[in-house]
C-alpha cells in the first residue's frame, strides 16, 4: 500500500499538490479542495505514525512550520478561524492539517468533515482562490526559500 503523503513528497517539484516549501525534515502542501481554499498540509518527511516518534527537536520543528503556516493563513486570507488538525487515520504518516474557516463556508461553525450546513457562493470561493499566490509567497517568506 502507497502512502499518499510520500507519494506527493516524492512527486514533481512543481504542480498540483507539489510542495510549495520544504526542508531537509519538513514540507508544506497547499490542499486541492474547492471549497476550502488556502487549506495546507505540514507534512513530516520520514513516513512516521505518531508525534512522540520524533525528538523533541523534531516535533518543535514541525509545530513551528505549523505556526508559521497559520500566520501567513491570518495574514492573507483573512479567516474567521483556524483550524488545527492531525489525524492520521487513513494516512499514518505525521501531518497537520491547517485550515482556514469562514462563517459562510460550508460547515462552519462545524469541522469540515461534518454535514455541509450550506453552500459558500461561487464568487466568494473565487475570491479566496486568487488570494492563493500571494498566500504561497507568505508562506515561503516566513519560513525562507
Amino acid at each position: 500500500m502507497t502512502c499518499e503523503l510520500c507519494a506527493l513528497l516524492a512527486g514533481a517539484e512543481a504542480g498540483p499538490g507539489a510542495p510549495l516549501w520544504r526542508d531537509a525534515g519538513v514540507a508544506v502542501l497547499l490542499v486541492d479542495e474547492a471549497a476550502y481554499p488556502g487549506f495546507c498540509r505540514v507534512v513530516w518527511h520520514a513516513h512516521v505514525k505518531e508525534m512522540t516518534d520524533l525528538t523533541a527537536a523534531e516535533r518543535a520543528r514541525v509545530m513551528a512550520v505549523v505556526w508559521e503556516v497559520e500566520q501567513a493563513q491570518r495574514e492573507v486570507m483573512r479567516p474567521e478561524k483556524i483550524n488545527l488538525a492531525s489525524f492520521g487515520n487513513m494516512t499514518p504518516h505525521v501531518h497537520w492539517h491547517v485550515i482556514p474557516r469562514y462563517l459562510d463556508d460550508a460547515h462552519f461553525p462545524q469541522p469540515t468533515w461534518a454535514a455541509a450546513q450550506r453552500a459558500t457562493p461561487e464568487h466568494v470561493l473565487a475570491a479566496r482562490r486568487a488570494l492563493l499566490p500571494q498566500l504561497r509567497a507568505a508562506i515561503v517568506q516566513r519560513l525562507g526559500a
